[in-house]
């Protein structure tokens, strides 16, 4: 998750367990107009093994439709659209699940957005990220027609920008909500929680850590400049801050939202 940060940097603020492995969340939003039910991003996913689910680590207290009834107050099927930045299966995991040993979309009433050229890199995916797409997480909303193909930057609704950013892989996107003279901005993995704000701080996943890098310097003091609210998709304490220039680095500041 750190690239070329040794070890014993990063070990300080995010502690491996025996296996090498450190905690991230899927931290997904969710926003309401009057006319739509927004969900973005689905998170893991509930259709792994039982040796899947230990490799990874994967852990929940609940499913996911029941933490979303639970804060929302919607069930899946009052979700109107669903917008994946990209396909990696952290991200578009619980866009499907398995019922009856079928699986089909979780969210049966809502539109299914991702861009053109993300489903074509998913669908012709090279060595270095084909372990990252799993077709059952797209295919069955193919299938039944909820899948609609975006262009590389496109509006969800008035004030919510979707953008692709090359940097994590060719064609993964960033999201961008500006109502009332504020904005909500989410990194996504270009910046997957808060600890990767130090600019080499960057995923050995990244297919372009140059371009990531540079995104990095460019974004990151427009939003300390405009007092972004900034949403980290991975992070597990600090989802949503502001951020801060701090003795000359940027940080995470917890605030009132």
């Amino acid at each position: 998750m750190f690239g070329v940060v040794p070890r014993v940097l990063w070990e300080r603020v995010c502690p491996p367990d025996e296996l090498n492995r450190i905690k991230l969340n899927m931290n997904c939003l969710f926003i309401e107009t009057l006319a739509e039910k927004i969900l973005i991003e689905t998170g893991i996913g509930e259709k792994w093994s039982e040796k899947e689910t230990s490799i990874y680590g994967i852990y929940r207290e609940k499913p996911f439709a029941q933490t979303l009834l639970e804060i929302t107050g919607c069930k899946p099927e009052d979700i109107t659209v669903v917008v994946n930045t990209h396909l990696h299966f952290d991200h578009a995991g619980g866009n499907t699940l398995v019922r009856d040993d079928e699986i089909v979309p979780q969210f049966p009433n809502a539109r299914y957005f991702v861009s053109k050229s993300e489903l074509e890199a998913a669908e012709n995916p090279h060595e270095r990220d084909r372990a990252s797409y799993l077709t059952e997480n797209w295919r069955p909303m193919q299938e039944s027609g909820q899948l609609e193909l975006k262009p590389e930057s496109y509006e969800v609704i008035e004030g919510l920008h979707i953008e692709q950013v090359r940097g994590h892989s060719e064609t993964m996107q960033t999201v961008k909500l500006t109502r009332d003279g504020e904005t909500l901005y989410g990194f996504y993995d270009m910046i997957p929680t808060r600890h990767h704000l130090p600019l080499p701080w960057i995923m050995s996943y990244d297919l372009f850590p140059t371009e990531t890098l540079e995104y990095k310097k460019s974004i990151l003091p427009q939003t300390v400049r405009e007092n972004w609210l900034c949403h980290f998709y991975h992070d597990v304490e600090i989802p949503l801050c502001r951020l801060a220039e701090v003795n000359g680095k940027i940080v995470a500041v917890r605030s009132e939202i």
